[in-house]
C-alpha cells in the first residue's frame, strides 16, 4: 500500500465517522411549538402568581398598618383580576399565532395548486 492509498483510506474513514456523528447529534429543540398541556400550565401559573403577589402585598400592608385583613382581601381580588387579564392576553396571543399559522398553510397550499 502506498502512502496516497492510506491517505485516501483515512479520508474515507474520517468521512464515514463524521457522517455517523451527524446522525447521532440530537435535533435542536424548537421552543416555539408548545403542547396544549404546557400552555394550560402557563395560564395556571400566571393566575396563581397574580393571586400570590396580591396576597403578599395585602398581608404586608395589613401587618404594616396593623389593620384587619382589609388590604389582604383587596389585593387578593386585584391579583385575581391581574392574573385573569394576563391569562386572557396569553390566550389571545396563542390564538393569533394559530390563526397566522393556518393562514400561512392555506396560502402555501393555494400556491401549489396553481
Amino acid at each position: 500500500m502506498s502512502d496516497e492509498d492510506r491517505k485516501a483510506q483515512m479520508a474515507a474513514i474520517e468521512a464515514r465517522i463524521a457522517a455517523a456523528k451527524g446522525l447521532q447529534e440530537p435535533k435542536p429543540r424548537s421552543d416555539e411549538h408548545y403542547s396544549q398541556a404546557q400552555l394550560a400550565w402557563r395560564m395556571v401559573i400566571e393566575l396563581v402568581a397574580g393571586l400570590g403577589i396580591g396576597f403578599g402585598i395585602g398581608y404586608g400592608l395589613d401587618l404594616f398598618f396593623g389593620t384587619l385583613p382589609i388590604f389582604m382581601v383587596l389585593f387578593v381580588l386585584l391579583g385575581l383580576a391581574a392574573g385573569v387579564k394576563t391569562m386572557l392576553r396569553s390566550a389571545q396571543e396563542m390564538q393569533e399565532k394559530r390563526i397566522s399559522a393556518e393562514a400561512e398553510s392555506v396560502d402555501v397550499s393555494d400556491g401549489d395548486a396553481r
